[in-house]
């Protein structure tokens, strides 16, 4: 799936949230509004994406509160501190989560920030008919292996 298929995918799914790109579009990124081919053109554009990406206005609805969603969490692993003082390793198993909780979509935000490329993030919370050939990253496929799990979406 290229960049700029993959994009509409994600700007779809926000819509359908209540996402207005056109609005967005002509007060974030200081383009004029043309059409909705001529924002997916300026978004897929190197880094552009970043800016949709990271808009709490786009995150608000694509995660929006309530929403039936299911995806994978990942496996993690994490230090805590036990009631003597201690520090304890925690190992938590991957789980399937299907709601999202009350302002989720700023927890999302920050996991995207830190994650290697935000694309591949959001992907995880993407409903798609079949799993793509490959995702376009930087103008060339990615690996498979790098490409996370397809998730299903539910209204």
């Amino acid at each position: 799936m290229t960049r700029k298929k993959f994009l509409m995918t994600i700007i779809d799914q926000a819509a359908r949230n209540g996402f207005d790109i056109q609005h967005w579009c002509g007060a974030c990124t200081g383009q004029p509004w043309e059409s909705l081919e001529q924002a997916l053109e300026y978004l897929a554009k190197g880094r552009n994406y970043y800016t949709l990406l990271f808009s709490h206005e786009f995150a608000c609805a694509f995660w929006k509160q309530g929403t039936r969603i299911t995806f994978l969490v990942p496996t993690s692993t994490y230090v805590i501190s036990d009631k003597k003082g201690g520090l304890v390793e925690v190992n938590r198993k991957s789980h399937t989560r299907r709601r999202l909780k009350p302002e989720a979509w700023k927890y999302h935000l920050r996991e995207m920030a830190i994650a290697d490329e935000p694309l591949h993030y959001i992907r995880r919370f993407v409903l798609v008919a079949h799993e793509p050939e490959a995702i376009q990253v930087n103008g060339r496929p990615a690996h498979r292996s790098s490409v996370p799990a397809k998730s299903h979406a539910h209204k």
